[in-house]
């Protein structure tokens, strides 16, 4: 899987991925930004919330015709200093409809522990390739 990150002015950047859908990104005016978009941090919650979201409608698909409504609310904690990364992530289902709680939980875990790819990456190793004029760079 392959997402080109393009800056387009100021601190925003537009992505596009695979999918061929763009999303647009920005900083907040704090940090210089216009607010044009998500802010990167915003956009990590909400794929954690999307991800498992899929995750969690796949396996409760034989019930979802029970189901009127599910929304997912994300809330990370951050560091106070730089780089503020998420220090803990709540993630919070509500849902309303005809549907055994201990279904929901099993789906929800199974997510988390076994099929959410964006849970699972927030751990994973980043490297760093530099090509700067055409030519790749060493550190």
């Amino acid at each position: 899987m392959k997402v080109t990150t393009t800056w387009t002015g100021g601190r925003a950047f537009e992505a596009i991925g695979d999918s061929g859908y763009a999303i647009n990104m920005d900083a907040t005016e704090a940090y210089g930004g216009l607010g044009k978009g998500a802010t990167p941090t915003e956009m990590l919650l909400g794929s954690l919330a999307g991800c498992i979201g899929i995750d969690v409608t796949m396996i409760l698909r034989p019930y979802l015709d029970k189901v009127d409504k599910i929304e997912i609310e994300t809330n990370g904690t951050r560091k106070e200093e730089a780089p503020k990364g998420f220090t803990a992530i709540e993630v919070t289902f509500t849902i309303d409809g005809d549907i055994d709680s201990k279904k929901v939980w099993r789906a929800i875990h199974l997510g988390e522990e076994k099929y959410c790819s964006v849970s699972d990456s927030l751990s994973g190793e980043i490297s760093f390739r530099l090509i700067l004029n055409g030519e790749e760079q060493s550190a």
